[in-house]
This record gives C-alpha cells, structure tokens and sequence, in this order.
C-alpha cells in the first residue's frame, strides 16, 4: 500500500478546499456533495450526533448557516489510492475558540466523499 501518495493528497487537499468554501458560504448543494449519500455516513459536532446523510441534510438545513471560522493547521494523509483523512484546527471568528475537525475521506466512481466527520471545540461540554 502506497501512503501519501502526492497524487492521492492533492486530489483530497482539492476536496478539503471546496469543503471549507462551501462552509464559509453556507452552500447547502456543494456542502451535501461532498458527503457519502448513504445510510452509513455520520457526523459528530460539536452538540450534535448524525447517523445517515439524511440526519445530516436536515441538520444542515435547520442551522442558519455555519460559523465562520479560520483555519490552524491541517493536516492530509492518505492510505491507498482510495481512503484519505483529513486533520484541521480551526478558531471561531467569533470567540477564537480553538476546534478540531477530522474527516474520513473514500473514492467512489463518482468522486471523493466524506462518510465521517468528527467536529469539537475546545472547552465544550456538549
């Protein structure tokens, strides 16, 4: 198995990228295309608990938009050609709360998805 394929990490730096603009602008289309549409996605926030794409659309959609946030530090690895995660440490425009935010990263025929996302924030009780 090939790690860190240069290739393979920026293919998923190129996803990672179209996911924090989708993000900051709120797009709710590009935001859903970029996740797994399946029953097996899931989604872990900072004071929420999603099974299923379907948990995650309405989640999204009952939100009013997202924070907007900066990045830290982030960090890309890939395991194959096919599975890849995602690392970010981000601060909270509005506070300068630091958080994390992790993704798992699959090549499907029609593109890379996340089917895990993992997102906390220091000093969070939720």
């Amino acid at each position: 198995m090939t790690i860190d394929d240069p290739l393979v990490l920026a293919e998923v730096q190129a996803q990672f990228d179209a996911y924090e603009r989708a993000l900051m602008a709120d797009d709710l289309p590009a935001l859903d295309a970029l996740f797994h549409d399946g029953a097996s996605t899931v989604r872990y926030g900072v004071g929420e608990v999603l099974y299923g794409i379907d948990e995650i659309r309405a989640f999204r959609m009952g939100r009013g938009g997202s924070p907007q946030r900066r990045l830290g530090r982030v960090a890309i690895s890939a395991f194959g050609p096919d599975h890849a995660l995602t690392h970010a440490e981000f601060f909270r425009a509005d506070s300068e709360r630091r958080g994390r935010q992790t993704q798992v990263w699959v090549r499907f025929p029609e593109g890379w998805k996340i089917v895990s996302a993992h997102v906390s924030l220091e000093g969070s009780t939720s």
